[in-house]
């Protein structure tokens, strides 16, 4: 039985769960829709709970300098191989979101996929430069119908609206919460100039 979170982790990627195979198809949709058009050259992105990589290469081929953070040392060495694969440059960082500096002002895109820590979205807000954007995508309290990926806590799951209203001040320029086969929330949201 896994002693921490780190361990749990390591486990799944030792047990082969969690490698994914490419983007999910919101972060594509969100690159062609707001991404691309803010950003046509790229720019700093860092992909919280990043695991083995799949977001963060996505991104380094179109020019972006990525940082992924992660708990689990073996996430980061398939995003490693991946990167290597694939031929891009990404910066890791190790460790606890709920621990990790992100800086002020330092990227111009957050994202976080499947991974929910309420005590940290104040400072992925702060870590976004002004005009930044956050692209954000985890479960909501619906995915508990559905009984798969082995989270039963209601910590992990979003309240109704809850990821609307979870950047005060932001421009919400993409917004949506399907119960179709998961309990699901999407949000893209722009940090004022």
């Amino acid at each position: 039985m896994p002693r921490n979170e780190r361990d749990a982790w390591n486990q799944r990627y030792r047990e082969g769960s969690h490698g994914g195979s490419g983007p999910d198809p919101f972060l594509i949709k969100s690159c062609e829709e707001f991404i691309q058009p803010l950003f046509p050259a790229g720019g700093t992105a860092l992909d919280v709970a990043g695991g083995a990589g799949r977001h963060a290469v996505y991104l380094a081929e179109r020019a972006w300098r990525v940082t992924l953070a992660d708990i689990s040392e073996l996430g980061i060495e398939r995003a490693r191989d991946l990167a290597k694969r694939h031929g891009v440059t990404i910066d890791f960082l190790i460790g606890d979101a709920r621990s990790m500096d992100f800086g002020r002002e330092r990227f111009d895109l957050v994202m976080v996929f499947f991974y929910l820590e309420r005590d940290i979205l104040p400072r992925l807000g702060a870590a976004l430069r002004p005009g930044g954007l956050i692209v954000y995508k985890t479960y909501t309290h619906e995915h508990e119908k559905f009984a798969v990926h082995g989270l039963s806590h209601p910590m992990y799951f979003l309240g109704d609206n809850e990821l609307l209203h979870a950047f005060p001040g932001f421009r919400v320029l993409h917004y949506r919460e399907s119960v179709h086969e998961r309990g699901i929330a999407e949000l893209v949201a722009r940090k004022p100039l």
